[in-house]
Formats: C-alpha cells, sequence, structure tokens
C-alpha cells in the first residue's frame, strides 16, 4: 500500500533558499534565487522512487503561493515550473 501524500507539509526553508518536503524518508525540493524582488524558480527535484505522488507540484504550488504574498515576480528557469505556470493560469500573472 502507497503512503498517502495529503499529509505532506511543505516548509520554505529560507536559509538554503528553496521549498522542501519530506515524504518516505526522502527529501524532495523546489529551488529558487530571489533578487531585487524577483524569484528565479531554478530546480526542482523528486526522488525517482516517489515521483507521480503530486509532490512537486505542492512544492511549486507554495513557492508561488508564497511568492504572490511576498508581491515577487517569478522567472520560471525550471521546466517543470515553466509547465506548471502554464497548465495553471492563477499563476501566470506572476511571471516576468
Amino acid at each position: 500500500m502507497k503512503s498517502s501524500t495529503d499529509s505532506i507539509d511543505v516548509r520554505h526553508n529560507t536559509a538554503e533558499h528553496r521549498f522542501e518536503a519530506e515524504f518516505e524518508g526522502r527529501l524532495s525540493v523546489a529551488d529558487y534565487v530571489l533578487r531585487e524582488g524577483e524569484m528565479t524558480m531554478t530546480h526542482t527535484y523528486t526522488p525517482p522512487e516517489i515521483r507521480g505522488r503530486g509532490i512537486a507540484e505542492k512544492l511549486v504550488r507554495a513557492a508561488l503561493e508564497h511568492a504572490r504574498e511576498q508581491k515577487w515576480r517569478v522567472v520560471p528557469a525550471c521546466s517543470y515550473v515553466d509547465r506548471f505556470i502554464q497548465r495553471h493560469p492563477e499563476f501566470q500573472s506572476l511571471v516576468s
């Protein structure tokens, strides 16, 4: 039986400039660089053995919601983040 990702807590690790979540003892991350009010989303990673469960989506959504709250512009340098924004029009206004 697969573990449910419903209870995953996404943390904003400001020291490492990333959003992260642990699931089944494995760490998934969405990295960013912040410069002058612009959040460049550089990399999203979920270990292969836990992919396909929506973890990356939770990370990216949390990062984009945080950017919106902070009134930051977003640069989707990561291909996953770029595709996510294309599929979710509610975040398209954040893109620089």
